[in-house]
């Protein structure tokens, strides 16, 4: 990922080394940025996603509620085959939902998150909706935890809820910071095969550590070498899996502003381009399209939901634009808000077969 060569760029507040578990106090930089979003966003989007006993964000349950024909993306697991028999049609079981729940952050906290082309960058936003989305969680008795991805997989949170808790995950991801580009380059010079990031291993990870369903969050730029694809579709195989995409508006179009040095964020190279030159940036911009093109397509084909979290937008509209989306797709699922002929004629073109009256 090329990114600005940034100068005189403050950097974000460590995290206090060796805060014993949870007991000691976390970084005021932590507790400032929850307590400032408990303000001006919670208010705003608390009761809007959830209320106290069905939630947007699926959870597990173990009561038979009621019987219905097979849809698009239904777990398989939850297929009864007494039932399709007698049918000669695949019906599956629907389960009340447990008020409780488990969230997971796996978060990409790479150097190429430390990018922002205004005063916003991506890491903040990343912070941002962790804190967030966690916070709303454990206040209705949820609990979270978080894989934290570096120059590896180098911290697993378990799930816990409290308030506390939130803090400890806040100041854990202010502790992974990007190794210095300099070395970067050293290191390379005497391991040519190391590459940049492999958000595969995160995701391998995650399906790894976390055994019950749980409604997992992947937060990342997915700016990582290729064969993530598969791992996340076999994540969202067995949990609701959310991609929540990082980006930036000069990610996508260069301004004209004459001679720029551009640094790639994952191994320090650095090189100077002419931004004047019109044909650079529409080679710039159609390589941009496509590549967006195909990560969209592989989030798609993963089966999973995408929330799409600019530099530029404002977060709390953002999530609630995406909490409207999942009410309209958990509708649509199950039929609700359609006429039969249409539900039916969905069914067929899910099916491959034709729509015979």
């Amino acid at each position: 990922m090329i990114r600005w060569l940034r100068r005189n760029q403050a950097p974000l507040p460590h995290a206090v080394p060796n805060a014993p578990r949870e007991a000691a106090a976390e970084p005021a930089g932590a507790e400032a940025l929850l307590r400032r979003l408990e303000w001006t966003v919670l208010r705003r989007l608390d009761g809007q996603l959830m209320g106290d006993w069905r939630t947007l964000m699926r959870g597990g349950g173990l009561d038979l509620a009621d019987l219905r024909e097979y849809q698009m993306h239904d777990d398989v697991r939850h297929i009864d085959w007494n039932v399709t028999a007698r049918m000669q049609s695949p019906h599956v079981r629907v389960y009340t939902e447990d008020r409780e729940m488990t969230a997971w952050f796996l978060l990409d906290l790479s150097p190429s998150v430390d990018f922002g082309s205004g005063e916003t960058l991506k890491r903040q936003i990343s912070t941002e909706f962790v804190a967030l989305l966690a916070r709303l969680l454990t206040r209705h008795g949820n609990r979270v935890g978080a894989l934290l991805y570096g120059a590896g997989v180098e911290k697993m949170i378990p799930a816990r809820a409290s308030r506390r808790h939130v803090l400890h995950l806040l100041a854990a991801m202010q502790r992974v910071r990007p190794a210095d580009a300099t070395n970067k380059i050293a290191a390379r010079a005497v391991q040519t095969s190391a590459g940049g990031t492999k958000l595969s291993e995160l995701l391998a990870a995650g399906a790894n550590a976390i055994r019950r369903r749980s409604t997992i969050f992947v937060v990342s730029d997915f700016i990582s070498e290729p064969g993530w694809e598969k791992p996340l579709g076999q994540l969202a195989l067995r949990h609701d899996v959310v991609a929540v995409r990082l980006t930036d508006p000069l990610e996508r179009e260069l301004p004209d502003l004459g001679l720029l040095t551009l640094r790639d964020a994952e191994t320090g190279e650095q090189l100077l381009v002419d931004t004047h030159d019109a044909g650079f940036r529409r080679r710039f911009a159609a390589l941009a399209a496509q590549r967006e093109a195909e990560c969209r397509q592989a989030l798609a084909r993963a089966g999973v939901d995408t929330l799409e979290l600019s530099t530029q937008d404002d977060l709390a509209q953002a999530v609630l634009r995406f909490a409207d989306l999942r009410k309209q797709r958990a509708r649509l699922a199950t039929g609700g808000g359609l006429p039969a002929h249409l539900r039916k004629a969905g069914r067929s073109r899910d099916n491959g077969t034709p729509n015979h009256p």
